[in-house]
């Protein structure tokens, strides 16, 4: 054989193994990725009892909101994965081996996760959360702390230096926000009353609550919050804007930042940290729901006054009467031993499914058709 046969294999076999070993490195190599088709959730509603058909462990990043698209949401250390609400059998998948998922949220039809493969938190990408087809993907520069929540139309990716919201179905960034100077955040939100930061400056004793346009970013209004030394934790943003003060809730107007009432809490049970402790808020019709320390209150969103409060384990879901007795709206509250439909009106039990299953404290939950999925910061479970 010519020594130029011999060159010429030589260095098709280099050009090979480089080519392999590339590959071998590569995102495409790394990442596994599943797609299904588009869910279909039955009619009806829960039966007069269920009980636990299935469970899923869910990661660190254990998003707020799991249920999009006909379709439940769990994430691991490398990724994340739609299950069907019935079976609780993986519909669709997407993980990556060679990077960590900071967090993941669903809105508008999408789930939206952010990975980080570098020092930062430095891919964000978006699938249609019933059939895993991938809408979009863009690149940024988060901390490793980054939190994300989301409302209609709104994505927001927050930190202790700044937030900055993204529109979740066309993926371009609509505005920043950073602390003033001497001010860090310790807390934000995004609800239907718009994003709202809390911040510690140096110097105040004060907590600044301030208040955001959800699309523009413009300032609506700024209150300072007397706290007496006590923690203080935002609760939630749609339909009134909730700070936990302690053992007290400050209900503000999404108006003006005006204190419109306060709630005495019940102490912390032993065990419980102030600054951990489960909040759940959601707006549903005319009212705030808020859920913390084993009570629901349903808080009228014009004068914060509470309309009915009643014991539950989580944050209760907005549902359907399925008595037929009125066509009022209702919403399905997560209490000991059952899951109670009741009158967003003033609290009254139209229907009930029992269930014989032990249901955790601190949870989300959402009915889909017949089923009832329960969701907490370390598992999701579905109820039929």
């Amino acid at each position: 054989m010519k020594l130029r046969t011999w060159v010429w294999t030589a260095v098709t076999l280099v050009v090979a193994a480089v080519a392999v070993l590339l590959w071998r490195t590569s995102d495409v190599a790394a990442t596994s990725s599943t797609t299904a088709a588009a869910a279909a959730v039955p009619d009806g509603s829960p039966a007069a009892e269920i009980a636990a058909a299935w469970s899923a462990s869910t990661g660190p990043a254990s998003p707020r909101r799991v249920v999009e698209g006909g379709r439940v949401l769990v994430t691991d250390e490398h990724g994340l994965a739609l299950l069907d609400a019935g079976t609780g059998e993986e519909a669709w998948h997407y993980r990556r081996a060679n990077a960590t998922l900071c967090d993941a949220t669903a809105v508008n039809g999408v789930v939206v996760a952010v990975f980080r493969t570098t020092s930062r938190c430095n891919e964000m990408v978006a699938f249609t959360a019933s059939t895993g087809v991938r809408d979009w993907y863009r690149s940024v520069r988060f901390r490793t702390d980054v939190d994300l929540a989301s409302t209609d139309r709104i994505l927001l990716a927050s930190s202790p230096t700044g937030v900055v919201t993204i529109d979740p179905t066309g993926n371009n960034t609509r505005w920043r926000h950073a602390p003033a100077d001497g001010c860090r955040l310790v807390g934000s939100d995004v609800g239907s009353s718009g994003v709202v930061v809390l911040q510690r400056c140096t110097g105040s004793d004060a907590l600044r609550v301030e208040l955001l346009d959800g699309f523009s970013g413009d300032p609506v209004w700024t209150r300072d919050v007397d706290t007496a030394g006590a923690t203080a934790r935002l609760a939630g943003v749609d339909r009134l804007v909730d700070v936990v003060v302690g053992d007290r809730v400050q209900v503000l107007s999404p108006a003006d930042g005006a204190l419109l009432t306060e709630l005495e809490l019940p102490g912390l049970a032993d065990g419980q940290d102030v600054r951990t402790e489960p909040l759940h808020q959601a707006g549903v019709g005319d009212a705030a729901l808020l859920w913390v320390r084993g009570t629901v209150y349903a808080l009228d969103q014009t004068t914060g006054l509470v309309r009915w409060s009643v014991p539950a384990l989580g944050l209760p879901s907005a549902g359907s009467d399925r008595t037929g007795r009125t066509g009022a709206p209702a919403v399905t509250s997560p209490e000991d031993g059952a899951f109670v439909v009741r009158s967003l009106a003033d609290g009254t039990e139209l229907d009930r499914s029992s269930t014989p299953d032990a249901v955790p404290a601190g949870g989300r939950m959402s009915v889909l058709g017949p089923v009832v999925v329960y969701a907490t910061a370390d598992e999701v479970t579905g109820l039929s």
